[in-house]
Order: structure tokens, then sequence, then C-alpha cells
């Protein structure tokens, strides 16, 4: 099959790779489309996300139709339009043709939406939705979102709105991804933009001068410090990106902060696969009965080395303008 693949210098190229066989448990997915992640480029450069390397073919969501499956395999029939984040759990990666995953990860594509929107959806939908049940949200309680408008924030923001909750503050940096938010339903006072000056104060100011219960922090380094700082005492802060700096660290210790982290990785660790079926039967439902829109998506190209490397630079220099980005196969 087509593969984009490392090669033994650690640089991608295109290569052709035998077709994976699913086991008993597994089903084998023709792939349609893909999503890109920032994991993806960042396997590539950064030693912790690299220690999450299980295969040669990167990727890590996919849409597609189920081909094959094993002699154990009962939830599902040839010919299932499915998704599924394959992580670490798949065969390989998803700049593939084909790939094997245990059925317990898979779920039925929602039925009104497009192979290319539902690839866009598993690794941000999973990662909000699991901050969204673990903070198990008062109605009160006042939340900061720190790069609401990127893949995470704005399906977190999508769950919020669907659950009716309304006080929350985002960031954005620019007048286009404050568009974008204020079209999903946010208000123009929720939102502050991070590169105007006092930033503190604005975030402060659009909480009703008080500081945040809730820190939900999407984008890390000096950002955590600002999130850390607007934090209220015995607060939550919400760490996403793994990217907390020493400052911030410290302020949160000082004021006796919470801190959550959120990692989709945790559950295949423990063997606890149901999660992402659970989770993905969950946004299934929210998608198909329109509480919540699939996220926008920019079609970057078919499956290559050129599509992958240009989807890596988009995602590396922020300009992906709040669309997720996906390729065809």
């Amino acid at each position: 099959m087509k593969t984009v693949i490392l090669n033994k210098d650690f640089q991608l190229e295109d290569g052709i790779v035998e077709k994976p066989m699913p086991k008993t448990n597994e089903v084998l997915i023709q792939i349609k489309a893909s999503g890109f992640n920032p994991i993806d480029y960042q396997m590539l450069e950064n030693e912790l996300e690299r220690k999450l390397i299980s295969s040669p073919i990167l990727g890590r969501e996919l849409s597609g139709i189920i081909i094959e499956k094993g002699s154990d395999v009962t939830q599902f029939s040839i010919g299932d339009e499915v998704f599924c984040g394959s992580g670490s759990l798949g065969s390989n990666g998803t700049y593939a043709e084909y790939i094997s995953v245990p059925e317990t990860i898979v779920a039925l594509k929602p039925k009104n939406i497009s192979f290319e929107e539902a690839a866009a959806i598993p690794s941000a939908g999973l990662t909000s939705l699991q901050i969204f049940n673990r903070l198990k949200l008062q109605p009160r309680q006042t939340i900061l979102i720190t790069g609401a408008a990127g893949g995470v924030g704005s399906f977190f923001v999508k769950i919020l709105l669907a659950h009716h909750i309304q006080h929350f503050t985002v960031t954005v940096g620019s007048e286009e991804n404050k568009q974008m938010l204020i079209n999903l339903g946010v208000k123009a006072h929720q939102i502050v933009n991070y590169r105007e000056e006092n930033l503190i104060e604005n975030l402060l100011k659009a909480n009703s001068d008080q500081p945040f219960d809730i820190g939900v922090d999407l984008v890390g380094n000096t950002m955590a410090e600002v999130t850390a700082e607007v934090l209220k005492i015995n607060g939550t802060y919400v760490d996403v990106t793994a990217l907390v700096t020493k400052n911030a660290h410290e302020m949160l210790f000082n004021k006796g902060s919470l801190i959550m982290n959120i990692s989709n990785y945790a559950y295949s660790m423990t063997g606890k696969h149901d999660y992402y079926q659970n989770s993905l039967v969950a946004i299934k439902t929210l998608l198909e009965t329109e509480a919540i829109a699939p996220p926008q998506h920019r079609i970057i190209g078919d499956l290559s080395l050129a599509t992958v490397l240009q989807a890596h630079s988009i995602l590396k220099n922020n300009q992906t303008q709040g669309h997720k980005l996906v390729m065809k196969h």
C-alpha cells in the first residue's frame, strides 16, 4: 500500500509497504480521509512526543470504510463507514491507504457529515469531551480558554454552548479568529485578543474583574503563566499541552491550584479502549442531532509526501486560520 513513511534518517518520504492484516479483534479500514495534528510534526522534533511513535508511518485520526474484519469482531460489518483516532493502537499510522485497528476504538461515522469532516473530529473531539466530562462544570463557574480558535478550543466551545454554559472567556490572535468564534455563538465581550497590551487586565475585565475558577490552557509556555496569573486561589488549571513553564508551575503551586492533565494516551496505557468508542459515539450523537456542527476543515491534498509536509508547515507556523487540516486518500 502507498504510505508516507519515516526513513532510517528520521526523514519523511513516499513509500510502499505491505497492506496490514487484521488481528482477530481488529477491523481493516480503507482510509478515505485523515486529519493532521500538531503532535504529527512535534513527534519529529520533540523528545516527549517522540516517545509516542509506535510506527514509522505517522498520523493519528481517520475516517474510512471497513473492508475486512477479524473473526472475533461483532460490532461492525464489511462496508460500514467509520471514524476513529488510532493513536498508537493501529497497525500503522494514518498516512497510508489502509490501517488495522481494534474494533473497540472505532465508531460509525455520523450519517450527516462527509468523510473529510469526520476525519477532522477524533483528536480534537476526544480531547474536548474529556475536558468537559472531567471538569463536571457548575453553572456559575467561570472559565478561561486560551487558544480557543484551534481545533480543541473551538470544539470545546461548541460543547459548552451545546450545554448552555455561558460563563467563559476565550483568547484569540486575530480578527478573523474572533469572527469565527462569534459565528459559533460566542459573544464579542467574551473574546480577548492576546496580542493587545494589558492582556491580564483585559482578561480579568472580561470576567467582571474577578479571577477565573478554571483555566483551560491549550497554548502553554507564556500563556501558561498568563493563565496561572488570572486563576483564583484553589482554582483548576487544565493542562492539555504539557508546556507549563517553571514560573507557571510555581505560581500554580503557590495558589494551591488543582492541575488536571488531559491525555487521550492514558486510556491506551491501561487498556480501557471503551473510552475511545464511547466518546466517539457521544460526539456522533451531538453531530447527528445538530447540537454541534462539524469542524471547519481545509483539504490540503491527496495522500503524498508533499501534502504531509505542507500540512506540517501550516501547523508549525500557526496558519490554520481556525480550520482543521485534512488529507484525502
